[in-house]
């Protein structure tokens, strides 16, 4: 029966295309998502793997193809039609409003949701039977990122869904908690329900899924079974050529460039994590990375570092100097520089043109303004060059940023200032989103600025990417930061054992 079930179709997608001004996102694909499958859906970033699950799930409305959900044709007008035929999904980024409880979340995405009362018993029973424990009652403001995202699931599960969609959805666990999550998601499969999986974590692709989809520039070009195929396989596939594999050299470490001596501040976000005794120390061509859950204290490290956030108290030091109170312009001109988690708004503005967005964290080191005159000459070679050193896919340097698919805006983000060569560089999830090319590039970069003599800070949560190239570890727990060990001495186990708030590991006691 359960290889009977297999090859029963769920979904069939025949010919999908789609398109935009100047882009191709989707151009004839078709696949099918077989009853009680786990299946992968593989790209690079703009390959178009967002418009293709947003189609399904009733965002988007293609050009040409069609769609059938077990036998029937599918044309879902809305995500409620999506939802009532039984397709549900995990966005990426959360959707949940953290000043409501988690039931109070739940009841928001349902079409007729029961009283408090019984959704709260409805919660907990769903919640417990499938691995993933919920108070219904508690705030989601307070909850982890790996409790928020069971939110998300259970609010999709109590919907009974025959297809779950799931995008980058291990991309804020520690290991132990993304061992939780591939439990439930077996027992989601085992019961006949289908999954559509997309990430860049291609290992756990060959572990979780079943069977792969290859999306590149917007058509299908393979479909295989991860098990049977190696990791570098599978990104060769993606991107149609090999994958270059960051090369660490031997650096010579130097003296301390930057230092934080006791810092203590006062997250101004109502639901943050206010930074308590925050002491490290940075040297020349060394990558010290840290590590932790969602939420920890990570936006605000950056802000202390980039001047956004001014220390209540403690001090901070680049080289001799004090700079605990300077603002961004004068630390960026210092050439301390930094790249912020949130690319859309943070790091960039979503509606000026990538031209113009270089020139708002440029101009002072690239010398862009010249007695209150702009050179936009001089800032469109600048863009120019970091749109092809970083391989960023756009039809044009004057396109706003909020075109550019997730990865390439991170590529553009992370290259725009890599290319002002800081003294000291920091920078929050480095790689987030973006696919193994892309993120071997900007490993290397990272890498290479470093070689140069560079300090660098990485924030991330992609434990592997800490464990090859940065030269220490510490880890960021409600806002505290672990002592510093060299990540030749830890495991991904260990670290995250520390991300999770366990001091006492019997770690090495070797020093820096």
């Amino acid at each position: 029966n359960r290889a009977k079930s297999l090859t029963k179709k769920l979904l069939e997608l025949e010919g999908i295309s789609k398109s935009y001004p100047g882009v191709i996102a989707n151009s004839d694909v078709s696949f099918d998502i077989n009853v009680g499958e786990v299946h992968a859906l593989l790209g690079e970033n703009g390959a178009g793997k967002s418009t293709l699950v947003k189609t399904i799930y009733g965002l988007v409305k293609p050009d040409n193809g069609r769609m059938s959900l077990n036998g029937k044709h599918y044309v879902p007008g809305s995500p409620s039609e999506a939802r009532k035929a039984g397709i549900a999904m995990v966005f990426q980024h959360f959707s949940l409003f953290e000043a409501l409880s988690v039931a109070e979340n739940i009841s928001l995405g349902m079409e007729s949701p029961p009283n408090q009362r019984d959704l709260a018993k409805k919660i907990k029973s769903v919640s417990n039977s499938y691995g993933l424990p919920l108070e219904p009652g508690k705030t989601v403001g307070s909850l982890s990122a790996g409790e928020r995202q069971r939110v998300e699931i259970v609010r999709c599960l109590l919907q009974e869904p025959k297809l779950l969609i799931m995008d980058e959805p291990t991309s804020v666990l520690t290991p132990q908690e993304v061992q939780i999550l591939f439990e439930t998601l077996r027992k989601i499969k085992s019961e006949g329900r289908s999954i559509l999986y997309i990430s860049h974590k291609l290992e756990e692709i060959r572990k979780l899924c079943d069977t792969a989809t290859i999306l590149r520039l917007g058509k299908k070009v393979e479909t295989c079974t991860p098990s049977k195929t190696s990791s570098n396989e599978l990104a060769e596939m993606m991107v149609g050529s090999s994958i270059q594999i960051p090369q660490q050299k031997k650096r010579e470490i130097g003296n301390i460039l930057l230092s934080l001596e006791n810092i203590v501040s006062k997250s101004i976000n109502t639901f943050g994590t206010s930074l308590s005794n925050l002491t490290l120390d940075l040297h020349a061509g060394e990558i010290f990375g840290v590590g932790g859950v969602a939420g920890n204290g990570q936006d605000e490290l950056l802000s202390i570092l980039s001047g956004e956030l001014i220390a209540e108290s403690g001090q901070i030091k680049l080289e001799d100097r004090i700079i605990t109170a300077d603002k961004p312009r004068t630390r960026r001109e210092l050439c301390v520089l930094s790249a912020p988690e949130e690319r859309l708004g943070h790091s960039a503005a979503p509606n000026m043109s990538l031209v113009e967005n270089t020139l708002m964290t440029a101009s002072q080191s690239q010398h862009l303004v010249s007695k209150g005159f702009i050179d936009w000459e001089k800032t469109r070679a600048f863009t120019e060059k970091i749109i092809e050193e970083f391989d960023v896919r756009t039809p044009s340097i004057e396109n706003v940023a909020r075109s550019l698919s997730g990865g390439n805006l991170q590529k553009f983000v992370i290259g725009r200032e890599i290319q002002q060569e800081p003294k000291v560089f920091v920078v929050n999830q480095p790689t987030w989103g973006v696919d193994a090319a892309a993120a071997a590039s900007i490993r290397q970069a990272i890498l290479t600025l470093a070689d140069n003599g560079a300090a660098i800070l990485i924030i991330s949560q992609d434990l592997d990417e800490l464990l090859e190239i940065s030269d220490r570890f510490a880890a960021l727990n409600e806002g505290k930061l672990s002592d510093a060990l060299p990540t030749r001495d830890l495991t991904v186990d260990q670290i995250g054992l520390m991300m999770g708030g366990k001091r006492n590991l019997e770690l090495s006691d070797a020093k820096f």
